[in-house]
């Protein structure tokens, strides 16, 4: 008896029958999908969703291993609680509903505890992972219906819930000092700013998947060549920070920093790359992807210069989220008028 007939033998057994959806997507993570088209047409793609989600973990592992490497097991049991408390909401959902577990979650449970300071408390990580699949994709009927960034929901949700614990307490790679001294925090206080270097390597305080951001471009550029993301949103968003913070810091220096700090702090690199181009939520026309880059640059900058906070990537993210509906309709309203009578 093969593994393939194994699970659905067990799927099919009365007393077990109600975990039925766990058993098939054992299936298909370890064998594969086995479904075939009956008749035509038949549409071959170079992508799917096990295999898009595949991908997307892979170009997360350079950030991941980062993390783990700069702050040691810790951040290795905050992934491990992500994925167990957020997998736990996804595989209550998808047995109320008798539906296959969805993959989407593999990627949301690797992202939520990438954004956060390396010094969250677990029972925080397992709280604002659940909260953020649940409101944030669950309620909206799963994978491809959600409106908003569940990661960034979970994210938004504990940010503030607990504003100390995540804006207070930060710690540098390999060491156990606390500060409160990010470096956008360092240039609002007018302080001296780390070296590039420094920046690139991530040997600063963060959040644990922004800071090896060599990894992270490596990876974003990954997710661009095999077509997983696409180029359009990105460059816009990154093309419109670099724009108009050198206009910005040509004219209030003291407010606004230069191109090359705001692109190198703070998560701008890992948002750009791996939440602002999530296919469900961001806008799907190729015009909407440039105006939805733009928009994301402009908020972004507004509120790192102009704010009470220094990070403005999710804020800008979540409220790009919110209008890409609309950028799109407004896209296609004007690409295809409707004929006149």
């Amino acid at each position: 008896m093969n593994g393939t007939t194994l699970f659905k033998r067990l799927g099919a057994v009365k007393s077990v029958r109600r975990f039925a959806v766990i058993f098939n997507t054992l299936n298909g993570i370890l064998f594969g999908a086995r479904t075939i088209t009956a008749g035509a047409p038949h549409i071959l793609d170079h992508i799917e969703i096990k295999r898009y989600m595949a991908l997307v973990i892979i170009a997360l592992l350079p950030s991941t291993v980062a993390a783990i490497v700069y702050f040691g097991w810790y951040a290795l049991a905050m992934i491990i609680t992500s994925y167990v408390c957020g997998g736990i909401v996804e595989v209550a959902f998808a047995l109320v509903r008798k539906k296959d577990i969805e993959e989407g979650f593999l990627v949301t449970g690797l992202i939520f505890p990438l954004v956060l300071p390396p010094t969250t408390p677990l029972w925080v990580v397992a709280v604002g992972v659940a909260f953020g699949v649940f409101f944030g994709k669950e309620v909206f009927g799963g994978t491809g219906k959600n409106i908003f960034n569940p990661a960034l929901v979970g994210r938004l949700f504990v940010t503030i819930a607990f504003p100390e614990m995540l804006s207070a307490s930060w710690r540098a790679p390999f060491t156990d000092a606390i500060t409160s001294a990010t470096p956008l925090n360092l240039f609002r206080a007018g302080l001296p700013m780390p070296p590039i270097r420094d920046l690139l390597f991530g040997l600063t305080p963060g959040s644990m998947g922004e800071l090896f951001r060599i990894g992270v471009i490596a990876g974003g550029l990954f997710l661009l060549l095999t077509r997983v993301s696409n180029w359009r949103l990105p460059l816009a968003y990154l093309a419109t920070v670099a724009a108009f913070s050198a206009l910005g810091n040509a004219f209030a220096p003291g407010k606004i920093a230069p191109p090359q700090i705001q692109l190198l702090t703070g998560g701008l690199l890992f948002g750009a790359f791996f939440m602002a181009t999530d296919p469900v939520t961001s806008p799907m026309t190729a015009a909407g992807k440039f105006i939805g880059g733009v928009m994301l640059g402009i908020v972004t900058l507004l509120i790192r210069s102009l704010s009470g906070y220094s990070e403005g990537v999710m804020f800008s993210i979540i409220l790009m989220n919110t209008f890409a509906p609309l950028i799109d309709h407004i896209v296609l309203s004007v690409k295809y008028k409707p004929a006149k009578r």
